[in-house]
């Protein structure tokens, strides 16, 4: 009788970690880019730098910017960057960076400032000429306007640079 008992505590046990390593073992990964490219035609790409032509300057924004854009179709193309000629053109340039009060608190003062920045680009599909366009891409952040500019500017250009990005790479390649 006692055998029978430590049979089904090993059994049991012997089970139990059977299912933890079938769990631990069997996880399922599915990143979803949108990326619709049919790389049997379109294989290379060409991001040339974008400038910074905004009247209101951040030195860093046009460097931040430009880097942000080869990673995304880095990271989630399997393109290969070219000088010039590529199969897909992006170029362009940052057109407006600028600051707006959005609200007014009750002593008549700013409470919210909005930073706003857009992107002009130009987009070549030289393999798909119907697809070509030259567009403007915007994004906006707020902050309270009793901090200073230069405390949050980093972040608020990271955020602005990343949605502008996105919706760049969604324009051209996700078909969206």
């Amino acid at each position: 009788m006692d055998w029978n008992k430590k049979n089904r505590r090993v059994k049991s046990g012997l089970i139990s970690i059977i299912g933890v390593l079938l769990c631990i073992s069997c996880t399922v990964s599915y990143k979803f880019n949108g990326a619709s490219i049919n790389y049997d035609k379109v294989k290379t790409i060409t991001i040339t730098n974008f400038e910074n032509r905004a009247l209101y300057q951040y030195g860093p924004m046009a460097s931040m910017f430009n880097t942000q854009l080869q990673d995304i179709f880095a990271q989630q193309t399997r393109l290969q960057f070219v000088k010039r000629g590529g199969d897909l053109e992006i170029s362009g340039e940052i057109t407006a960076y600028d600051q707006y009060n959005k609200s007014i608190s009750a002593e008549g003062h700013s409470a919210l400032v909005e930073l706003k920045m857009t992107v002009n680009v130009r987009f070549v599909n030289n393999t798909n000429h119907s697809e070509d366009f030259e567009q403007q891409f915007s994004a906006t952040q707020t902050y309270d306007s009793s901090l200073q500019l230069n405390s949050v500017q980093d972040k608020l250009v990271t955020d602005m640079i990343k949605d502008i990005t996105d919706q760049i790479f969604n324009a051209t390649v996700a078909n969206w």
